[in-house]
């Protein structure tokens, strides 16, 4: 990341300061903090105030912050403690209302955060940072794409050394290893690998289930590549599905597509969401479909926006989310198919690129 693209984030984010009327917003967030600074470590926060930045840290990391911090922002090393720091900041900048991300600190942190900054008066804040990550630029584009294609060269290679009497956990790690190993900084997230009537459970916990020939398969996926995450769900068949199995794939298949079809910038993310309830409900189940439909991605892998029943935002356009309807069947199997895609002002850009028609889901084990 240029550091004249983290001068223009900061620059937002005083901006939206000063139409909420705060003198100042303490960053704790390490997602937050990393999109304003690139810093990594475990102790950095940003104190911005609606004319100046600093990035306060210890002893630790001041070298690391020296290289990776854009001139335009002031660099505090706290040598007596976060609260000396900010006590010295807020008054320097004649901060008489700080906000806090509210999220991130906890009850006991901003009982002492109230009784040492006695004259600033403390305002939990929501989602200014967040709402800034919502629209990506370019180069995260980029590598949130290249986090797919690590994510999908491991699930090839993951699926083509299936076989009898493998666990979920053993697949669970072989995806962790493999991702390394294809250049992923790490696992978006633990993989989900759920075995026939695993596959049921939308957020089965691995198990040591072994894998038998016949059983279908969920794989959930994702790697992070600089920072940036990726997520994908596919569904193997190790056998020829039967008519119902088939019937069930092709549903939420439909439900799937119909949406991405349809998915658009200014479309509402409750929108979004019922396109794909529909189909699957006028199927008769409606009621097995119980999460949204889709979910945000960046630094995170659930981050804002939403497609789901209670979003009514309207989606914006440089906007990534994921589309992952899915029917499960308690005792029996399920199905789940995730692609992310790229909102753009009148359709999206599909970038998961594994096949996913019935026929490409099929690969019988011996």
């Amino acid at each position: 990341m240029k550091s004249s693209h983290l001068t223009v984030r900061i620059a937002d984010v005083q901006r939206r300061l000063k139409k909420q009327k705060l003198d100042a917003l303490l960053v704790t967030d390490s997602f937050n903090v990393r999109f304003l600074s690139q810093f990594t470590g475990t102790n950095g926060q940003l104190f911005i105030s609606q004319k100046h930045a600093y990035f306060i840290t210890d002893f630790r990391y001041i070298a690391v912050a020296k290289k990776i911090l854009p001139d335009s922002v002031k660099l505090v090393e706290m040598k007596k403690g976060l609260i000396a720091a900010l006590q010295m900041l807020a008054e320097k900048e004649k901060t008489l209302t700080l906000g806090f991300e509210e999220k991130n600190i906890s009850y006991w942190k901003y009982s002492i955060f109230k009784k040492h900054l006695k004259n600033c008066k403390l305002q939990a804040t929501q989602g200014i940072i967040e709402n800034a990550r919502i629209i990506k630029t370019p180069e995260e584009v980029l590598l949130i794409t290249k986090a797919q294609r690590i994510a999908e060269k491991v699930f090839i290679e993951v699926r083509k050394n299936l076989k009898p009497g493998k666990t979920e956990q053993e697949i669970a790690w072989e995806i962790e290893k493999l991702g390394h190993e294809y250049g992923a900084d790490t696992i978006s997230f633990p993989a989900i690998v759920g075995f026939q009537e695993n596959s049921a459970s939308p957020h089965h916990q691995n198990s040591g289930r072994k894998l038998k020939k016949g059983d279908i398969v969920l794989i959930d996926m994702g790697m992070i590549y600089q920072g940036y995450c990726s997520d994908m769900t596919r569904m193997i068949f190790t056998k020829k599905p039967s008519a119902f199995e088939a019937k069930i794939y092709n549903t939420v298949l439909e439900a799937q597509e119909t949406a991405i079809q349809k998915l658009k910038a200014g479309v509402k993310g409750n929108i979004g969401d019922k396109w794909s309830r529909d189909i699957i409900t006028k199927a008769g189940y409606g009621e097995t479909f119980g999460h949204s439909l889709g979910h945000g991605i960046g630094l995170e892998v659930h981050e804002a926006p939403s497609l789901s029943a209670g979003y009514d935002e309207p989606i914006p356009e440089g906007t990534i989310v994921t589309v992952e309807p899915g029917i499960y069947l308690e005792n029996s199997f399920g199905v789940r198919i995730e692609d992310m895609v790229l909102v753009k002002r009148d359709h999206v850009v599909n970038l998961t690129k594994i096949p996913k028609n019935l026929k490409d889901s099929i690969f019988p084990i011996r």
